[in-house]
């Protein structure tokens, strides 16, 4: 039992980082941590799931759901400050966890970090499909509809608007409209080639290097951001108030769907759109600087982002009917309701869509492999994941093995499903680090510190305490599907990882 929750040595981690024997190159500035940060943030959440979690359970009290969001990942956000000026190791919260919390744990939140990290970035990538479709339509350019969504998802061709997946409230504003759905052309798709061909683009930026990465992240980035601010700009004068009433829509007599409970499980939703902060931290090994620019990339992107979720939350909400949100690009569907006017406005705030979720892609894909690179340091995966190439010095073999992962996912699975998975197993990580500062400042207080979280204990304490009831207000068969992919991973450490963990050999002689 004590080998389950033997700690690695904060001492051993320490030199570690500060060792050029890991064979990652440290090219990466301060700046380049706050884009990378922001470039995995300002995404899916914007672009994506602002308008579904909207349609199906905020309204346009999204708005307050965001703050909710934003709030819990402010507090995540200080305690994962600490610990990435403390540990600079590419492991995250996997890592944290090892030095607090003992293995089994460690072995837990890595595995839980492959929902975060793995399908965070099939998510986007079906949101990147969404928006790619609908700027090439723009220009008679027309994918079939087969190979543009989730295997088996079930599309209906609107007049004047394209294919567009039947759901059901879909189904109840064509009802209202008096328009015949069985009248109307159906598919069944088969595959999401799109979002395949992205996952497979951005892979193989990575394998080549990843200061390359990041100079294309920075790049995306700027136009994103750009954009962004001209949409609010813009948008502002086309809210229309009837939109925004009632702001808190009336709860359906179901948990979760409007209502107050409807604005905490939105919130539990798009914690999604938050994640990239704290996928900065897995580029620790590779930054110039860990101790000094990891806080800084990991609070100044946060906060930049924060700001303009909430502000288009209440554009977006403000100029289309939350009822018309639940579709993959809901910033398209508030763009053309702006107006013919306005059409020169449509083909850029989609290449800013399309820019914007490239660079989530990245991000997210660079971080999977880094938590595996960790996780194969230490023995607890097979040890071809923690190689480097020969020349351009990434975890090759994990990138090409976490792509192709994200290939037959992007492919085959609902957008819903991924990004409820990827919140709940993001917020189980952020529980872990908020704990893990707790229980590290009272066992190790005299260890340096560049960086250390305020208002100690109430800061993890609430931390903890929100990414729990956000949790708990996210559906049934998520907690299920968690379980299911807890179970595997515990399975697979009692057969494989814990046999071979360098710790455990250590301490065994072997």
């Amino acid at each position: 039992m004590d080998q389950l929750f033997r700690r690695k040595p904060i001492e051993k981690l320490m030199e570690e980082a500060g060792s050029s024997s890991h064979g990652l190159k440290r090219v990466l500035t301060g700046p380049n941590l706050i884009t990378l940060g922001i470039g995995a943030i300002i995404g899916a959440g914007i672009f994506v799931l602002s308008g579904q979690a909207a349609a199906q359970y905020a309204g346009p009290a999204i708005v307050l759901s965001f703050i909710l969001s934003g709030t819990a990942c402010a507090l995540a956000g200080l305690c994962y400050a600490e610990f990435a000026s403390m540990i600079p190791i590419s492991g995250s919260a996997y890592t944290y966890a090892y030095a607090t919390m003992g293995e089994l744990l460690a072995w837990i939140i890595g595995w839980d970090l492959i929902l975060e990290y793995l399908f965070a970035a099939s998510t986007v990538a079906v949101g990147w499909s969404g928006y790619v479709v609908s700027f090439l339509r723009d220009f008679n350019i027309n994918i079939p509809p087969e190979y543009t969504a989730a295997t088996g998802s079930k599309l209906i061709n609107l007049p004047g608007e394209g294919w567009q997946l039947l759901t059901k409230n879909l189904t109840e504003i064509l009802h209202t409209k008096a328009i015949n759905i069985d009248a109307l052309q159906h598919t069944t798709a088969i595959v999401n080639l799109p979002a395949i061909f992205i996952v497979a683009a951005i892979t193989v930026l990575l394998v080549i290097g990843i200061k390359e990465s990041a100079n294309f992240n920075m790049v995306m980035v700027i136009i994103k951001v750009f954009v962004i601010i001209t949409f609010i700009i813009i948008g502002f004068a086309f809210i229309k108030s009837f939109n925004l009433k009632p702001f808190i829509p009336t709860n359906t007599g179901k948990f979760g769907e409007f209502g107050w409970s409807g604005i905490v499980r939105g919130a539990a939703v798009i914690f999604f759109a938050y994640i990239g902060f704290d996928a900065v931290s897995t580029a620790a090994q590779e930054a110039k600087n860990p101790k000094r620019d990891m806080p800084y990339g990991i609070l100044g992107s946060l906060g930049i982002s924060t700001i303009l979720y909430i502000l288009v939350a209440l554009v977006l909400t403000g100029i289309v009917s939350y009822k018309l949100l639940n579709v993959p690009d809901p910033i398209a569907v508030a763009v053309n309701a702006m107006g013919p006017k306005l059409f020169w406005l449509r083909p850029i705030i989609k290449t800013a869509a399309i820019a914007g979720l490239s660079s989530v892609i990245l991000v997210m894909l660079m971080g999977q492999p880094r938590i595996f690179f960790s996780m194969a340091n230490d023995g607890l995966l097979p040890a071809m994941f923690r190689k480097t190439h020969p020349r351009f010095k990434t975890p090759y073999i994990s990138s090409i093995v976490t792509g192709c992962l994200a290939m037959a996912i992007a492919g085959v699975t609902p957008i819903n499903i991924l990004g409820e998975l990827v919140s709940i197993g993001t917020l189980l990580a952020f529980c872990i680090v908020c704990g893990g500062v707790l229980i590290l400042r009272y066992k190790r207080p005299e260890l340096p510190r560049s960086f250390k979280t305020p208002g100690l204990p109430y800061v993890p304490v609430l931390g903890v305490l929100i990414c729990l009831l956000q949790m708990a207000f996210l559906p049934k068969d998520t907690w299920w599907r968690l379980i299911i992919w807890m179970a595997l991973g515990l399975g697979v450490y009692f057969l494989y990882s814990r046999n071979h963990s360098k710790l455990n050999n250590e301490h065994t002689g072997l």
